[in-house]
This record gives structure tokens, sequence and C-alpha cells, in this order.
């Protein structure tokens, strides 16, 4: 079958489906006082016109605080995957207060970011990585901690220093997993970003982001803009786990197994 036909056909194929059912659901399965729950489609891109402008501040403030809660999460759980692999001691320590502070709820947290960094983009950030940081921690240390072992030995008998072992050896057997990591963290960051911006985000300044206008367009009823906010939520998304997509090709199709052709 034509690759292009089941990258690009299915899925349009697929997409019209759910439109078509959408209509269909709107106008057969719902009461017609009900309907103003679910707006049809073309509602929802009638709104893009209403509130294009706002959305488009929107996404941009969003955008910025995913992108600088997505990079502040990978420079730090870097650093903290390298200190987490140095030894099972330092693992044992260190790990359960990580995990203790990803399970600690947003809802919770942010009330206490707010009063320490205000509400705007300063919290949206800081909400932004506590979401994204865990797994390219935990993913980036699986990597780390999982080199071959064989390998390792052959590095001793080479005599090559820690950072020799490191650096040619360890690193670029962690990258898939880092990757896989990556992959996770940037479809969080911008959700991320939103919850912050729902919990933390403000007007001031252009600082309102998607999530605090879900909140407005809520509170004022206006549901075809909450269903555009919601769409625009999800493209955003998809920007982020497509140039991580992109990125982790160009990084690992040379050499990795995964990105090879393979008979069938």
């Amino acid at each position: 079958m034509n690759r292009r036909l089941l990258t690009f056909g299915f899925p349009v194929l697929t997409g019209a489906l759910l439109v078509a059912a959408w209509y269909a659901v709107r106008l057969y399965l719902l009461p017609v006082e009900q309907r103003f729950l679910l707006p049809a489609p073309d509602a929802v891109l009638g709104a893009f016109s209403t509130h294009g402008g706002q959305l488009w501040d929107a996404t941009l403030s969003t955008a910025r605080g995913a992108a600088l809660g997505f990079a502040a999460a990978v420079a730090g759980s870097i650093v903290i995957a390298l200190t987490l692999s140095l030894s099972p001691r330092v693992r044992a320590g260190l790990y359960p207060w990580l995990m203790a502070l990803q399970l600690t709820p947003i809802i919770v947290l942010a009330p206490i970011l707010i009063l320490w960094a205000g509400p705007g983009l300063p919290s949206v950030v800081i909400i932004t990585f506590l979401i994204s940081f865990f797994p390219l921690v935990v993913n980036t240390t699986q990597g780390l901690v999982s080199t071959d072992r064989l390998l390792v030995d052959l590095f001793r008998m080479g005599r090559a220093s820690r950072i020799q072992q490191l650096r040619h050896l360890r690193i670029p057997a962690a990258l898939p997993y880092f990757f896989t990591g990556l992959r996770i963290a940037a479809t969080l960051a911008p959700i991320g970003a939103i919850a912050g911006d729902a919990y933390a985000g403000n007007s001031a300044g252009g600082q309102g982001g998607l999530g605090f206008l879900a909140v407005i367009y809520s509170a004022q009823f206006q549901i075809p803009a909450l269903f555009a906010t919601a769409l625009v939520s999800c493209l955003l998304g998809f920007v982020f786990a497509g140039a991580v997509v992109g990125l982790s090709w160009l990084a690992l199709h040379r050499w990795h197994d995964a990105y090879q052709p393979h008979d069938v």
C-alpha cells in the first residue's frame, strides 16, 4: 500500500468521518434545547473570525510559556539524570523526592507558586517545568544506567576515564531513551502551560494564555469560542510533538534501528 496514502489519506478520511459523526450526534441524538452545548463545526470555525485576535495572542502567550518551561525541563532533567546515574546510592537518596514532587497535584502547588513568583508568565513556566521534567528524568536516567555491560567492561579494559565513558558510550546509548522522554514531555508542555494559564495566568501585559481564555469563555458561556480554544490548544500540542519527532529523526535516523528499513 502506498505509504503516502497510509500517512495522509487515512487520517483525512477518519477526520471527515468524525466531523460527519459530530453533525449526526448534534442533529439526531441531542434534544433541540441542548444543541447549544455541542456547537456545529461550522460554528466553531466561525468563532475564529470573531475571536481570532484573542486566540492568536493567547496562543503566542501559551506557546512562550510552554517553550520556556519545556526548555527548562530539558536542561534540568539532563543535569538531574546525570546526577542520578552516578551511583545507586544517589538514585536511592534523590529519586523518592522527585517522585514526591511529581505526585503533588498542580492545583495544590499553583497558589504557592503564585505567592512566590506572582501570576502570569513566571508561574506558568514553573508549572510547565514541573509537569514536563519527570518523564525526561526517568527516561534519560534509565538510558544512562542501562548501557550494555559488555561495552562498559570494554571501555574499562581500555582504561577510559569516567568522562570518556560517559561522553562516548553512555550518552550515545541513552539518546533513544532521552528522545522517548522528550516526546512525552513535548506533549505535556502545552498541557502544563494551559493548566498554568488557567490557575495562574492573567491578562496583564498580554499574558492571558489559552487556559486563561478558556476560563473566560466558559464563564461567559461562549461555547463555540470555547471549542475553538480547545482546537487551537490541540494544534499547539501537535506543533510541539512534531518538532520533537523531527529532532529525534535528525539525531537518530543514521544509526538507530528504529529508523532503519527492515525487510518484512
